[in-house]
């Protein structure tokens, strides 16, 4: 009598164990990478990439839980963009901020908030990078800054999967916004050092 909890015990145990398998999902996206652009090339001696934004890996900052890192996607612009061809001078390319923040929406209560399906978050993020060009003695010559903002909404009850895709799509809104406003202004500040 005693076998039969334990046998219980022990198929309950497996399947929840089974079930943890399903929950990664993040390989299934894309790498946000620049390569298909042609790159900027800058009579610089070379491209420093700097990180400024920590995460702090709790909520209400999610940015950690995206398919990709904002900070990353944002290190892979300035890594397959911007292109040092030689000179005295040399670029600090700076990600100052990268977070993305879980802001949880008030339902509506009683009978009309049972059967209706709501929004239960709204994801707020923010993608801001700097980029200067110093001479060989460390004195700032010229500086660009783009900041990208996107807000997004979700349902209750949405998957795991269908989360990180919305996400995906905010980050990629995000940078093609950076690319474009970053692209434009290294084209108008820093005509000097262009090739």
């Amino acid at each position: 009598m005693n076998c039969i909890p334990k046998y219980y015990l022990a198929v309950l145990l497996l399947i929840s164990l089974l079930g943890c398998d399903t929950i990664k999902t993040k390989k299934n996206f894309p790498d946000l990478r620049y390569t298909h652009l042609p790159t900027i090339s800058l009579s610089v001696s070379k491209v420093a990439v700097v990180n400024k934004y920590q995460s702090k890996f709790k909520k209400p900052n999610v940015e950690s839980e995206f398919p990709i890192l904002p900070s990353i996607a944002l290190r892979n612009w300035f890594n397959d963009r911007l292109s040092a061809v030689g000179g005295s001078d040399f670029i600090r390319a700076t990600v100052l901020n990268a977070s993305v923040v879980e802001v949880p929406l008030k339902g509506r209560e009683g009978i009309r908030g049972i059967f209706t399906r709501e929004q239960t978050e709204r994801y707020d993020a923010v993608l801001s990078a700097k980029i200067e060009i110093f001479d060989s003695l460390g004195v700032l010559k010229g500086t660009v800054f783009s900041e990208a903002k996107n807000s997004q909404t979700v349902a209750e009850g949405l998957t795991l999967a269908k989360r990180e895709l919305i996400w995906f799509t905010m980050l990629e809104a995000m940078m093609k916004d950076l690319n474009r406003s970053l692209e434009n202004q290294i084209r108008k500040f820093f005509k000097p050092w262009l090739i």
